[in-house]
């Protein structure tokens, strides 16, 4: 068996919703339309049964429903969306393992209530946001509500970043060039949502909350030793007076978080993380359907690479299963 924990879905039922609700010359119908696993089950079935024992943990696609309309619309499209999930799981338990809550993010007293909804009624393993929420920061204190909560259920955020086009390579221009905003902005998205949270004492004030990172910490593990290097000097560390309310090296929550395979197929990029994060923080994924053979390509790829990786025949077991049963709680 092989648990993908970031497949990514936008069921019928919700895409003719959303539709609807995007405001005209949204970018969305294009882009779903050309993809044909996000919606068709008889297609994604068909890749996956290219690779044995495949099951997915069900994501809601791009765009987050914050982005969509006023808080109304997004409340109405985040319920219809979770319905929507967990009726696939019910009907379909030897394909998808689970699915992943969504929350209207702009509407907070609304979302604690979707919550509660989607975990305790519909049994939804978690919640997924995107970062940043409709420009602020993951740290706002609006979101610790959330945080606490999902401490208290014991269940998983998956963290997806995102940073639009118009949210230029320089201030003298208008729009990102050369999908720089999304091949490097959203790495650097992750990366950011993760040193708030880091830095701003969330992990220190719900030290049980699990939080997964897609593509595989973003340049976290890369750059360990930088950030080693900036936040654990000694003199960085007198004049750091935001650090004051951390009890442990900011370093130290970076390995609380879980970081998944999502990178495409790259043996070396995830042995960057593995001796950092370890086999118990890495979680299978593969960003499906977003590749040019539907999700087949980034699959096949991702298993690849974990196949090539110089580890154990139990550390993969963890990578692929065991892990994803223990975070989310998977009923399997």
């Amino acid at each position: 068996m092989k648990i993908d924990m970031n497949a990514h879905i936008i069921p019928l039922k919700y895409r003719e919703a959303l539709y609807k609700a995007a405001p005209n010359g949204f970018y969305i119908q294009d882009v779903v339309e050309s993809l044909p696993t996000l919606f068709d089950l008889d297609y994604r079935f068909r890749i996956m049964d290219k690779f044995e024992g495949m099951m997915q943990v069900l994501t809601l696609s791009s765009p987050p429903v914050e982005v969509i309309q006023d808080p109304a619309v997004s409340i109405d499209l985040a319920k219809r969306a979770n319905d929507e999930m967990a009726e696939l799981v019910m009907k379909y338990p030897d394909r998808f393992a689970a699915a992943v809550a969504t929350l209207p993010m702009n509407d907070m007293d609304a979302a604690m209530i979707e919550l509660d909804r989607a975990i305790r009624d519909l049994k939804l393993r978690g919640v997924q946001i995107f970062a940043p929420v409709n420009d602020k920061s993951i740290d706002s204190l609006e979101f610790l509500p959330l945080y606490e909560k999902m401490e208290q259920y014991n269940l998983p955020i998956w963290i997806h970043p995102q940073k639009p086009v118009e949210h230029a390579d320089y201030k003298t221009e208008k729009k990102s060039k050369y999908m720089i905003f999304h091949i490097f902005g959203w790495p650097y998205e992750t990366t950011a949502a993760m040193t708030r949270i880091v830095m701003s004492g969330i992990l220190e004030k719900y030290p049980a909350l699990k939080i997964i990172t897609h593509h595989c910490g973003g340049m976290v593990p890369y750059l360990v030793e930088r950030i080693k290097g900036a936040y654990d000097h000694a003199e960085m560390l007198r004049r750091a007076k935001y650090k004051l309310n951390l009890t442990m090296p900011p370093i130290e929550y970076f390995k609380k978080f879980y970081y998944d395979t999502a990178i495409y197929g790259n043996s070396h990029g995830l042995m960057c993380a593995f001796p950092f994060c370890g086999a118990d923080h890495m979680l299978f994924a593969t960003d499906v359907p977003y590749d040019s053979q539907m999700g087949e390509r980034y699959t096949r790829q991702t298993i690849e690479s974990i196949e090539l990786m110089p580890i154990t025949d139990k550390e993969r077991q963890m990578i692929y299963v065991e892990n994803a049963i223990k975070v989310a709680q998977l009923p399997l």
